[in-house]
């Protein structure tokens, strides 16, 4: 419980697309919150997406429309994997990605972009996109 395995980076030209994929054993717990978040030379960690157990997902505004969190669960209910699909890749967007969980409820309006609420995280998976 708590060990997120991520995959999908790479390099792709501007324009391009790729999809991050984040793994993690499911649990107990009724409620979880699991994100992306990015992390660039000389800048400091940014909430990409999020999305909780019940409905509902976050965007950062300089993704939104590009990019799509989504979460599925295995046929034998061991296993979640929340993936990010990045489309129209940008040159800004180059950056180590974490996938991040979570299991705290957080007060209606609070942020779930940020990495303050998020005790689990990845190794990251790097993704470089040129001009």
């Amino acid at each position: 419980q708590g060990q997120l395995v991520e995959s999908g980076g790479g390099s792709v030209q501007a324009g391009g697309s790729l999809r991050l994929s984040c793994t993690t054993s499911t649990s107990t717990e009724s409620y979880y919150r699991m994100g992306w978040f990015r992390l660039a030379p000389g800048r400091e960690r940014e909430g990409v997406a999020a999305l909780s157990s019940s409905t509902g997902t976050m965007y950062a505004d300089s993704v939104k429309g590009r990019f799509t969190i989504s979460k599925t669960i295995s046929e034998d209910n061991t296993e979640r994997t929340v993936y990010l699909q990045m489309n129209s890749l940008k040159p800004e967007d180059t950056a180590m990605y974490y996938c991040a969980s979570d299991y705290r409820r957080l007060s209606p309006g609070a942020s779930w972009l940020l990495p303050t609420w998020y005790f689990y995280w990845g190794q990251g998976t790097q993704v470089t996109v040129s001009s």
